[in-house]
């Protein structure tokens, strides 16, 4: 083991002090002083997605999401032997959030969703078919119910057939 010297590079940046006050406390962020409770915000979409989802759907969790499937009892020949997600919502690490997996495969839902956002004043923050948002305020609940209501299950599983490979 080798000895530290007094006067060697490594001993003096262990002893140096930190430029700065260090009495004063970091400022709180904006994000952590208005504090979100996940449970609550995911409370109010649930409500939304369960007022307004067609027959036949079957609500199941699956890890930290709840979800909102086609059974397998329905459609027992899915792409992977699961039952296929049509609604799904959860906790992420920074955000929340919901999966309209019927808008993935449409146009005229996509559309159908960004003017309902744009004419809600809302910004629509979303990939594929997952919005991410931090509140449920943030989302135009209106037209997330009218999409969720939009795909009755036997065209779900109807348009699921027609994109699957033979």
């Amino acid at each position: 083991m080798r000895k530290k010297v007094a006067g060697s590079a490594s001993a003096r940046a262990k002893v140096t002090p930190k430029k700065g006050p260090a009495s004063k406390a970091a400022p709180m962020s904006k994000a952590k002083a208005a504090a979100v409770d996940p449970a609550a915000e995911l409370a109010k979409v649930k409500r939304v997605v369960k007022e307004h989802l067609p027959k036949g759907y079957k609500e199941v969790a699956q890890g930290s999401l709840t979800c909102w499937v086609v059974p397998l009892t329905a459609y027992p020949d899915s792409y992977n032997g699961h039952p296929l997600w049509y609604v799904a919502m959860g906790p992420q690490k920074n955000y929340l959030s919901l999966h309209l997996v019927n808008v993935y495969g449409s146009k005229p839902l996509q559309q159908k969703l960004a003017a309902g956002f744009k004419a809600a004043g809302k910004k629509l923050n979303m990939g594929k078919a997952c919005l991410r948002f931090k509140r449920a305020d943030d989302l135009a609940l209106d037209v997330i119910g009218a999409i969720v209501a939009a795909t009755p299950m036997a065209d779900y599983i109807a348009m699921a057939k027609s994109v699957r490979r033979k």
